[in-house]
C-alpha cells in the first residue's frame, strides 16, 4: 500500500445526485488525502456545491447514489443518527454567506459554544473560554468582546472568521469551504485564505475548497478538480492543470480572465470633463446616545474631500474595500444623495437638494445612468423585458409612440447582444427567465436606451462567473468605443480595474488616498494601502 493510499481520508466513487428526473451530478470520482487541499472548480450550476452537500446528506430531497468512503465508512449508507455525529464532527462546513448562516438572535460566542457543548461535552464555562480561544486563533481582534457580539455587529471578514472558528470547534478531519471569500474584499480574501492555510497546517485537516475563482485556486490548493454541468471533466495538481489544461472547458475557464481592450489614446488637451468634483463631502446623520439624541444628531462622514475628473470616452476606476465610500461617492454623482462641495455632470451641477426631481435635475439624470451590482434585485420581477428597458423613455421621451418606443427597445437589446432570433418572445419575458449574465445585459440596455454620456458601473461583474464576467466586460469595452461613453467604475477587483480603467482613484474610510493613470497607480503604487491592495490581488504562479 502506497503512502498516499494509507493517508487517504475521503474517496468519492461514482457519485450521482438526482432531483426528480433531473440528474445534476453524474458519476463523480475524486479523493482527498489527510492534510490535502483540493479545490472543486466550476461555474454556477456546475454541481460543485450540491456535490459537497451530498457528502453530508444535506441535499434536501435529492436521490443520491454511489459511495463516499470516509476512513472506510460509506457516508451515503450511514443512518441519520450516525450522520449527525459526522456533521460538524469529522466533517465541518463553512458557507458562502455567513450573515445567512449565523443565527442573528445569538451572540457569536454562544453559537460557537453550542457546537462545543454538543461535540465536546464541555461545561458552560469551558465552552465560553474555548469559544474565545477559537476566535483568537482565527485572528479576530478583541476576541472577548467579539464573543459577546451579534453577527450584525461584525464586519464581513469578522463574520467569516467566526464561521471558521465554529467549524474548527470540533477539530474536523475535513473542512468543506463553500465559496468562503466570494462576499469579501480582495485584501480580506487573502487574509481568509492565509488563515485557512495556516490552520490547516497546524491541525493537519484536509480542505475541500469550492470556488469559481481561479486566482484563489492558484494561491491555495494542492490539487484541482474541474466540474462542468454536473460532470468532473479534469483533475490533477494545480501546476499541471493550469500549465497544460486538457479539457476545452478548463481552457475556457483559464482564458476567461479580464482582458484589456480599450482606446489608449489620451484625450486632446483642454477637453472638458463630463464629471468633475471638487472637495465633495457626504455626511450621514447618526443618533447620539442618551438625552442629547433627542435634540441633536451626530455625523458620520462617508466621503470627505473627494476631487476627481472623468473625461469623455474614458473610464475612471474607483477602487477600495467595503466601507471605503466609493458607492456613496457614486450615489452623490448620480444625484441620489445630498452632498457638499462642487459637483458637475456635463458641465451642469445638481439643483439642490440633488434628490429633488426638478425639471433641471430630471434632464441631468438622462445624462448619467447606472448599472448595479446585482441585476436580479435591480430589475423589477413584475415587469417584462420591454417594460424594463423602455421605462426610461416614458420619462425622458414621453411623446414617443408605442411603436417608436418598441423599436428603440429592440435596438438597445440588439446592442447588448439580446435578439428575438436568439430568444423567441424576448420582449414578453421576465427577468427570472434569464441567466445572471443575460440579466446584466438587460440592465445595461435599460441604462443605454436614454443615450447617456456617463454610465456609473457599481461592481457590474462581481456577482458573475469568470466566463460571464469576461463577456460583460468585453461588451462594455465595445460599447465605450462605439458610443464614446464615459464610465465611472466602482469595484474592489483590481483585475477588473486593470482591464477597464484609464485612470484610478483609491479610497479608504471616505478619503481619496491616491489617484493617477492606471499604470501609475497599479504598477507603481505610492500609498501603503494601495500597495497592500495590489499585492493582495497578485497571485503567485502555480508550482
Amino acid at each position: 500500500m502506497t503512502g498516499e493510499a494509507m493517508n487517504l481520508l475521503l474517496e468519492v466513487r461514482d457519485l450521482s445526485v438526482r432531483f426528480g428526473s433531473k440528474e445534476v451530478v453524474r458519476g463523480v470520482n475524486f479523493s482527498i488525502a489527510a492534510g490535502e487541499k483540493l479545490a472543486l472548480v466550476g461555474e454556477s450550476g456546475s454541481g460543485k456545491t450540491i456535490t459537497a452537500l451530498a457528502l453530508l446528506r444535506l441535499a434536501g430531497d435529492a436521490k443520491i447514489s454511489g459511495q463516499a468512503m470516509l476512513r472506510g465508512r460509506d457516508l451515503l449508507s450511514l443512518s441519520e443518527r450516525e450522520m449527525r455525529g459526522i456533521r460538524g464532527g469529522d466533517i465541518a462546513m463553512v458557507f458562502q454567506e455567513p450573515m445567512t448562516a449565523l443565527n442573528p438572535l445569538m451572540t457569536i460566542g454562544q453559537q460557537i459554544a453550542e457546537v462545543l457543548a454538543l461535540k465536546k461535552a464541555l461545561s458552560p464555562a469551558q465552552c465560553a473560554q474555548a469559544a474565545i480561544e477559537l476566535l483568537a486563533k482565527t485572528g479576530i481582534p478583541e476576541p472577548v468582546r467579539r464573543a459577546n457580539s451579534f453577527p450584525h455587529q461584525l464586519s464581513g471578514g469578522q463574520r467569516q472568521r467566526a464561521m471558521i472558528a465554529m467549524a474548527l470547534a470540533s477539530e474536523p478531519a475535513l473542512l468543506l469551504a463553500d465559496e468562503p471569500t466570494t462576499a469579501l474584499d480582495v485584501t480580506l480574501r487573502g487574509q481568509i485564505l492565509d488563515l485557512l492555510s495556516d490552520l490547516q497546517r497546524k491541525s493537519g485537516m484536509a480542505v475541500l475548497l469550492i470556488t469559481h475563482d481561479l486566482n484563489l485556486v492558484r494561491r491555495f490548493a494542492d490539487r484541482v478538480a474541474v466540474m462542468e454541468q454536473g460532470v468532473l471533466v479534469e483533475q490533477g495538481r494545480v501546476a499541471d492543470v493550469f500549465g497544460a489544461p486538457q479539457h476545452d472547458y478548463t481552457r475556457r475557464l483559464i482564458a476567461s480572465q479580464p482582458r484589456r481592450d480599450v482606446v489608449e489614446a489620451d484625450a486632446p488637451a483642454g477637453t472638458a470633463p463630463v464629471v468633475k468634483t471638487q472637495d465633495v463631502r457626504v455626511i450621514y446623520p447618526t443618533p447620539l446616545p442618551g438625552v442629547r439624541g433627542w435634540f441633536k444628531k451626530g455625523e458620520f462622514v462617508a466621503v470627505q474631500g473627494a476631487t476627481l475628473q472623468l473625461l469623455p470616452g474614458r473610464t475612471l476606476g474607483v477602487v477600495g474595500e467595503s466601507g471605503s465610500g466609493k458607492s456613496t461617492l457614486a450615489l452623490a454623482i448620480l444625484g441620489l444623495l445630498p452632498y457638499g462641495g462642487q459637483l458637475a455632470v456635463a458641465g451642469q451641477g445638481w439643483q439642490q437638494p440633488a434628490t429633488r426631481n426638478t425639471p433641471a435635475n430630471q434632464q441631468l439624470r438622462r445624462k448619467v445612468q447606472v448599472v448595479f451590482q446585482d441585476p436580479f434585485s435591480s430589475l423589477s420581477p413584475r415587469l417584462t423585458v420591454e417594460e424594463i428597458v423602455g421605462e426610461g423613455l416614458k420619462v425622458h421621451e414621453a411623446a414617443l409612440s408605442v411603436a417608436g418606443r418598441r423599436a428603440r427597445v429592440e435596438a438597445a437589446l440588439d446592442e447588448v447582444g439580446l435578439t428575438e432570433a436568439q430568444y423567441p418572445g424576448l420582449l414578453a419575458r421576465y427577468p427570472h427567465e434569464f441567466s445572471g449574465g443575460q440579466r446584466q445585459r438587460l440592465a445595461i440596455a435599460r441604462a443605454l436606451i436614454v443615450q447617456p454620456q456617463v454610465l456609473v458601473l457599481d461592481e457590474p461583474t462581481s456577482a458573475l462567473d469568470v466566463t460571464i464576467q469576461q463577456q460583460v466586460l468585453s461588451l462594455l469595452q465595445r460599447l465605450q468605443k462605439s458610443k464614446g461613453l464615459s464610465y465611472l467604475l466602482i469595484t474592489h477587483d483590481v483585475d477588473v480595474i486593470r482591464a477597464m480603467a484609464h485612470d484610478v482613484l483609491v479610497m479608504k474610510d471616505g478619503a481619496v488616498l491616491e489617484s493617477g493613470t492606471v499604470h501609475q497607480v497599479l504598477d507603481a503604487p505610492q500609498h501603503p494601502y494601495t500597495q497592500r491592495l495590489v499585492a493582495a490581488a497578485m497571485v503567485p504562479p502555480p508550482g
